[in-house]
């Protein structure tokens, strides 16, 4: 449960954002697409389970909750904070009234561009006052977490790395990819996941993964298949977090194995500038210039913050000129892939900004894992895996 002083910390830090840009009010949009609908539920404690909805905060004003008007027996409406609620035929229509009605000259709006549905949108275009996307400002205002949202966070991680290790056990060749999964996901939806989970793969045969995400479906596994397991979930309050590990019984291609040797090298040089005061495009490139050096490539983006909602700015990307703060949270997944950009290799994390360096929610260690290893093997796995990551390097030669 969500408290006052936490309510009221939200709303104090983004009207603080919504002044010196002019904004009379804002309308923060949700929907039922997985890791769009945390806005709402972040500034007024409503959960989204079918449809869409919209909160509108102003200056001055307790905010309001707008539902279309067909939704109202859909999710539960005692549950949000704020008690203000609108039932509109159109809520485009109603918000645009309201705001003519109250003078408005600008109205913010977070979503605007892959939020906001369509048919609001017109009418909002036709408002006799400025539309003005709010998605940076925003996401900003709440981008460094507080200690009460902070345990939220780490009650997700406890959550996925359950569903990690029941993936682990069902990991057996001659399974499908789907039947893997199907235990983890068993263990998300009963600790409080429900649909908010996005749980998808890369994979791929002879030992490489092909670089392009999927649903997890009926291919059957084979033994020196590279599976890596995209594992996005909340608990019940709406925390997102994000964990992968490869998975493997066989060998590796040769080009696996040099993305396998580069990879945590660029983790940890990662995690290092995770800090207070460090650019986020200084994050990126101190993973990009390690994998550069293997003869691989990045995309433009290899993170980004999360909280409530799944993909928050700011993103650690090459030209994110964003300074970070401590207690900002992020997904770090950079996604090597080769020179035909036709194999990858791939992980995510999820690290707190620290004072000096990164904090890693997890303490299940960057290794290829077997299928064998179970949670009590945790303690040996970590020491194994540091035996080997600071032992000195393959004599594998580097792609140019």
């Amino acid at each position: 449960m969500i408290s006052r002083a936490e309510v009221q910390r939200r709303y104090e830090n983004i009207r603080a954002a919504m002044q010196p840009e002019g904004i009379e009010a804002l309308l923060v949009c949700g929907n039922q697409y997985s890791g769009f609908e945390g806005a709402v539920r972040y500034v007024s404690g409503f959960e989204i389970v079918h449809r869409y909805a919209y909160v509108l905060l102003s200056l001055k004003e307790e905010p309001k909750i707008i539902f279309p008007r067909e939704a109202r027996w859909i999710g539960d409406k005692k549950k949000p904070w704020v008690r203000d609620h609108v039932w509109a035929e159109s809520p485009g229509a109603w918000i645009k009234n309201y705001g003519r009605d109250h003078g408005w000259k600008k109205l913010g709006i977070y979503g605007m561009k892959h939020v906001l549905a369509a048919c609001d949108y017109q009418e909002l275009a036709t408002a006799p006052f400025e539309l003005v996307p709010f998605d940076f400002q925003f996401d900003m205002a709440r981008a460094v977490k507080s200690e009460e949202e902070l345990v939220h966070v780490r009650r997700s991680f406890d959550l996925i790395e359950k569903g990690f290790w029941a993936l682990l056990e069902a990991y057996k060749p001659g399974k499908t990819e789907a039947q893997i999964m199907a235990p983890c996901v068993e263990v998300f939806f009963a600790g409080g996941a429900g649909p908010r989970m996005m749980n998808i793969i890369l994979s791929g045969t002879n030992g490489e993964a092909e670089a392009h995400f999927k649903v997890p479906g009926d291919r059957v596994v084979n033994p020196d298949d590279l599976l890596l397991y995209s594992l996005e979930i909340t608990e019940l309050e709406g925390y997102w977090v994000e964990f992968s590990r490869a998975l493997i019984q066989r060998e590796t291609s040769a080009t696996t194995a040099l993305m396998k040797e580069a990879y945590p090298q660029a983790m940890e040089a990662a995690r290092k500038l995770m800090r207070e005061g460090e650019k986020a495009s200084s994050v990126h490139k101190a993973a990009a210039d390690i994998f550069a050096d293997y003869g691989f490539e990045l995309g433009h983006l290899s993170g980004h913050s999360i909280g409530v909602t799944m993909i928050e700015h700011p993103a650690l990307g090459a030209n994110v000129d964003v300074t970070l703060k401590e207690n900002m949270v992020c997904s770090f997944h950079p996604q090597v892939v080769d020179q035909r950009g036709e194999i990858c290799l791939y992980t995510q994390d999820t690290f707190r900004i620290g004072k000096t360096e990164g904090e890693n929610f997890s303490r299940i260690p960057w290794r290829f894992f077997s299928g064998e290893e179970r949670p009590s093997d945790l303690e040996a796995l970590i020491a194994e895996t540091q035996s080997v990551t600071t032992a000195t390097p393959t004599t594998l030669k580097r792609a140019r």
